[in-house]
Order: C-alpha cells, then structure tokens, then sequence
C-alpha cells in the first residue's frame, strides 16, 4: 500500500453526527470523497437532504437518521440503522452540539444540563454503541474544542466544561480498547471556523481573537475535514488517544 493509498476510505462506513449543518457538513462530503459511505444524523432530519446529496454526489451512499444523540436509545437506533442499512460502521465522527454564553451565576441548570447532555452525554452514548459493533480497525473521532483547552473571553462554562470532558472521555476510550478491541479513538480541537455557532458570536469577536491566531486568519471546514479523513484512516493507524488542535496555533499564544 503507498502512502497516499492509506487516507484512502474505500467501502468504509461513517456515521457523522451534527450533519445538518456546519461543520457536519463538510465532514460527511470528504469522507465520501475519500470512499466511505455515509450515515448522517441529526436532530433536524428536514435539513440531512441537502448534506445526503453531496455523499451521493461524491459517489457514495447515505442514509439519513433523525436523532437527538443525548438520548442513549436513539443513539442505538442510529447505529442499529448504520448495520441494517450497510452492514457495519467503520468510522464514528462524534460531532453533534451546542454551545452558550450565559455568564455563570445566570446559568439555569437546564441550560448547563443541556449542554452536557448533547456535547458530552451524546458522545458517550453514541461512542458505546458503536463500540459495541465495530470490528478491530475502527475509528472514532470526538469533536472537542480549543475551549476545552484554552479560553477565548467568553462565558462558556457549560460548553467549555462539556469539551473538556469530551477529551478526557476520548483518552479513556482509547486505553480501554486499543489493545482489546483495535478500535482507535481520537478528538479534533478546533479553532474558530464558520459555522451556525460562530454566527452567534457578539459583532467583532472573531476580529478580536484574529492577534491570538499564529496564522492570522479562520480556518476553512475543508482543513479541517481533511484532518478528520487523515486521522480516521490508516494513515494515521499509530495513533490514538490524542487530542489534535486545528487552530491555526492560538492554543500556543
């Protein structure tokens, strides 16, 4: 096998979370590019159509599921569906959630509990059922966040605490079956990059963390994406248990 034929994904399957919008969306479209088919989950089912029609456009199958991942029986019915659809699942990409910015003695338990349960509880759940069919050559990929590293002068505690727990939950995993299940797990930290979240923010604050960005700029989704095809295939097949930030380097100013 040649080197580039290793971030090869031919005949794999992905399930990708979060895939009506943002980021889900540019995940789906590489992965199919690279040769996996596709599972798309979200809780907007109506908006999957659009993200099902790039899969397909890159030559691939998909199947879309209505989920909310903070319910650990959808969860299992969307893997369920991944095995029944296209008999197994290759690759989990843990990339459903939400985000606030409510200062913390404002904070109501329900949004604090929200947060958790979507970003954290939901990565948890669909990362046990998909552990519970993968065979040994697997990959999962939580999607954490440079806030679960760093902070960015926001109050984020929710969203920064769910992100957090999201990289320990990944070193977790990836010790418990490396050996015994062969079933690499990793986590992506990204930096600022365009989505539905960053829309949110107050006017001027990406322009404010623009001086802590190395390379002075956002990201685009398609670095990122690229990232998630590497670390999922066995390009990167030594590697597990690690948290990768895509920042540009602001978690080194």
């Amino acid at each position: 096998m040649s080197a580039l034929d290793r971030f090869r994904l031919d005949d794999r399957v992905a399930i990708v979370t979060g895939a009506s919008s943002g980021l889900g969306v540019a995940f789906a479209q590489a992965l199919a590019e690279a040769g996996a088919d596709v599972v798309l989950a979200a809780r907007r089912a109506d908006r999957l159509a659009e993200t099902a029609e790039l899969v397909r456009a890159a030559g691939r199958r998909a199947v879309t599921v209505e989920t909310d991942i903070a319910d650990p029986d959808q969860a299992q019915r969307m893997v369920d569906a991944a095995v029944e659809q296209f008999g197994k699942v290759d690759i989990l990409v843990n990339n459903a959630g939400i985000g606030t910015a409510v200062p913390a003695t404002k904070e109501t338990p329900d949004q604090f509990r929200r947060v958790i349960d979507i970003n954290l509880n939901g990565s948890y759940w669909a990362a046990q059922a998909a552990g519970r069919v993968m065979q040994p050559g697997s990959s999962i990929v939580n999607i954490s966040s440079i806030l679960g590293i760093t902070t960015a002068g926001l109050p984020q505690a929710a969203y920064a605490a769910s992100k957090a727990g999201v990289i320990g939950l990944t070193r977790d995993l990836a010790q418990q079956w490396g050996a015994r299940k062969g079933i690499r797990v990793n986590s992506i930290a990204p930096g600022f990059f365009a989505t539905e979240m960053t829309d949110e923010y107050p006017d001027g604050y990406i322009d404010s963390m623009t001086s802590r960005i190395v390379l002075g700029r956002t990201g685009d989704p398609a670095e990122l994406a690229a990232t998630l095809v590497w670390l999922v295939s066995d390009a990167a097949g030594y590697v597990t248990g690690q948290t990768l930030a895509v920042d540009g380097g602001l978690t080194i100013n």
